[in-house]
């Protein structure tokens, strides 16, 4: 067995979807203002709303990691509109369907999961690295992951927030802004943004 992590169970996930919940949250106005440059303006309102009612649900009601992830990547569906609720209720479905047992987990069991779900995400998505997309900041995340010695979760989040920097020049080729082609260069992307928010608060409640 590699690296040991945080033993898994339906608490550790919810401490770190509340975790990202805290911090989309806070950054609302962030979000949704990377959005007003190239979208719809209501990625902040969407993930917020969407955040807040997985952060209400209960980890005792459920019997294991993986049925508690499958519960929030449903209420994510049901309550973010636009995208985001499909893609980010599809990265957790993979994430859950990929996950061992409750007990122990260590880094190779992670990047499984880690890796199942990012692939669930390029798939629903129909993108690449460099289309701008939430897929910028998690594909990195992933071969980070996988390729760290120590602290991958720190080395995943260090790369999604480059990744998420590195949209910033970049011209969109899926979803809205892609509409706007030349003009949406010069904006970080709002999905990657939250997407890098997401594995900053893995890092920080799951190592």
């Amino acid at each position: 067995m590699g690296t040991l992590m945080r033993p898994l169970d339906a608490f550790a996930v919810a401490d770190w979807l509340r975790a990202f919940a805290a911090d989309v949250a806070a950054n609302e106005a962030l979000l949704t203002d990377l959005d007003r440059q190239i979208g719809d303006a209501d990625h902040g309102a969407n993930m917020n709303r969407g955040m807040r009612a997985v952060a209400a649900l209960d980890p005792a009601e459920f019997p294991d990691a993986r049925a508690f992830t499958k519960k929030a990547a449903m209420t994510l569906v049901s309550t973010v509109g636009g995208a985001s609720g499909p893609l980010y209720g599809t990265l957790l479905l993979r994430l859950a369907a990929a996950l061992p047992p409750d007990g122990p987990i260590d880094r190779d069991a992670w990047s499984v999961a880690l890796r199942a779900a990012v692939d669930g995400v390029r798939q629903r998505g129909r993108a690449e690295p460099g289309d701008k997309t939430m897929v910028d900041a998690l594909q990195p995340a992933s071969e980070a992951f996988d390729a760290a010695q120590d602290d991958p979760w720190g080395a995943a989040a260090r790369a999604a927030d480059a990744g998420r920097e590195a949209t910033t020049p970049l011209v969109a080729h899926k979803g809205r802004a892609s509409y706007l082609g030349e003009r949406s260069a010069g904006h970080a992307d709002p999905g990657a943004t939250s997407a890098a928010m997401l594995i900053r608060a893995a890092a920080g409640t799951l190592s």
